[in-house]
């Protein structure tokens, strides 16, 4: 009978760091992932942004492609300026 019982508290102790380890995780662990990724995110997003915003402002047209769309970005303050031809390549 003594074993049985020791049996059954070793089983429960498993559980209990099972549990344990499974609220750790879902708590502390997996938050932390998911803020850092979406930190990176962002912080590509703003990459991105910048960089197209940059390439604009030098007056030369932008090609953002998605998918089968493609549209041309140019800065506003360039429109009134004489367009610029660049030689083909």
């Amino acid at each position: 009978m003594a074993k049985s019982v020791g049996i059954v508290i070793g089983i429960l102790v498993l559980i209990i760091v099972v549990l344990g380890v499974f609220l750790v995780y879902a708590f502390a662990v997996r938050p932390a992932i998911t803020g850092y990724a979406a930190e990176k995110q962002f912080e590509g997003f703003e990459y991105a942004l910048v960089s197209i915003m940059q390439e604009a402002a030098t007056c030369q047209p932008v090609p953002l492609t998605y998918e089968n769309q493609t549209i041309n970005v140019v800065a506003v303050e360039c429109l009134n300026q004489p367009q610029q031809t660049q030689p083909l390549q």
